[in-house]
């Protein structure tokens, strides 16, 4: 049994490696198809709003450039993993709203239907915005590599 133990010890300890790398991928090609559907809308505003009105959006111009911009630069800063937390809360909840609005059947089908639900065009941009927002950005990210760079903030033995 203790041989087991090691095994799957030493096993989950070379699977954790694989952490920061799968983070960067999702960072990268979730970033990137954020950026693309941000540049999507921010060229074509008016058809944007007029969706946007369609589904009853509250202020669907100005929430037509909130939306546009915050899916163009947040998908930059998850490309450089910079404000990644934050930045997944945001596209979390501007995942959930466009379930709620544009998708609404597909929202309310999560426990009756799983199918419909993960088959919807949100779905994949959620999970990986749930994903970095949980896990955060990696190691290889500018915020990790800010935070390297920190001070300790560690109290020294003389500080008590």
């Amino acid at each position: 049994m203790r041989t087991l133990e090691r095994l799957y010890t030493r096993f989950a300890a070379l699977a954790s490696y694989l952490q920061s790398p799968l983070l960067l991928a999702v960072r990268l090609y979730w970033g990137w198809q954020f950026v693309q559907t941000g540049w999507g809308k921010l060229h074509n505003l008016a058809r944007v709003t007029d969706y946007f009105a369609s589904l009853h959006i509250p202020f669907p111009a100005l929430t037509t450039c909130f939306i546009a911009g915050l899916e163009f630069f947040g998908g930059i800063l998850l490309i450089l993993g910079l404000g990644t937390r934050f930045i997944g809360l945001l596209l979390a909840c501007n995942m959930l709203v466009a379930y709620y609005t544009a998708d609404h059947a597909a929202l309310i089908s999560f426990f009756s239907d799983f199918d419909k639900f993960s088959a919807a065009t949100p779905y994949a941009f959620l999970f990986a915005a749930l994903l970095v927002l949980i896990f955060g950005p990696g190691l290889f990210s500018a915020d990790a590599l800010i935070l390297r760079s920190l001070p300790s903030s560690a109290p020294s033995a003389g500080a008590r």
